[in-house]
């Protein structure tokens, strides 16, 4: 009989970088039930665009097998569980941010590397928010995963230890990087997350974003009770610029993301 300990140990589950699965899943094998040509990379690459046309809630090994050409038992040579094909998967899709250090115009590529001046962090985390954003966006099925796996993956961490260099480099006290990192890209996860599903629902509805802003608008200029409600709305709206839903949206993010960076500034000229 399985004991309270042990049910409690597998609802615990922590992350399939931390259970000591071999590093060289996906070798050759004389096993019946390991189909030529499949490997873990594969398989990664083909649940990503599955997850891409259908989201996680479709997502299964039976299907990702049928998509693969192989018996769902087959993809158990490769990982334990469905959550580690999601969490293989999440940690993939990091790769499209770019973490790497820039060498700014004219700098000593040895002294640049590292410094974290004054005049480079601000660009730094623009290019970090914006790309993060654009993942979240590209990919709406990520927002739900970050926060129900650790992301201790390696390209995960290569992003989190980019933004923390930035952070280093803004000059804040040590015990309020975190607070600011977590103003930047909370907000940015927010921000992301729901473009991203006004994106996809728009994609699955089979009309363009402003189409769709236009009919929801519409509709609530049709209900009474919300008309005195959406007057001020309309009018932050309109005096933000833009000509379309993404121009909007473009100009909100920018304008949001300054407000970040003037308060890391102001914090830090507080000491």
């Amino acid at each position: 009989m399985e004991s309270a300990a042990d049910k409690a140990k597998q609802s615990l589950r922590t992350s399939v970088w931390l259970e000591g699965k071999p590093a060289a899943r996906g070798r050759k094998s004389e096993r019946s039930d390991h189909p030529t040509g499949l490997d873990r990379d594969r398989i990664t690459a083909v649940s990503v665009r599955m997850l891409d046309a259908e989201g996680p809630a479709k997502f299964s090994m039976r299907r990702l097998a049928a998509e693969l050409g192989v018996t769902a038992m087959s993809l158990y040579w490769y990982v334990d569980t469905k959550d580690d094909l999601l969490e293989l998967a999440l940690d993939s899709v990091y790769t499209e941010i770019d973490v790497r250090e820039p060498v700014h115009a004219g700098a000593d590529p040895d002294v640049a590397a590292g410094s974290g001046t004054d005049s480079d962090w601000r660009d730094e985390l623009r290019a970090l928010a914006i790309s993060y954003r654009a993942l979240l966006v590209r990919h709406p099925w990520v927002s739900p995963l970050v926060g129900r796996f650790l992301n201790i993956g390696p390209h995960s961490m290569e992003f989190s230890t980019a933004v923390q260099r930035v952070m280093r480099g803004t000059g804040l006290p040590a015990h309020g990087q975190m607070g600011a990192l977590s103003a930047v890209f909370q907000f940015v996860y927010g921000f992301g997350t729901i473009e991203g599903h006004f994106v996809q629902r728009c994609a699955e509805a089979g009309v363009g974003q402003d189409q769709y802003y236009r009919y929801a608008m519409g509709a609530i200029h049709e209900q009474p009770e919300y008309q005195g409600r959406f007057d001020q709305a309309e009018e932050l709206m309109e005096a933000r610029g833009g000509e379309t839903v993404e121009e909007m949206r473009e100009r909100d993010f920018t304008f949001a993301l300054e407000v970040l960076i003037a308060g890391i500034e102001a914090m830090r000229a507080r000491g």
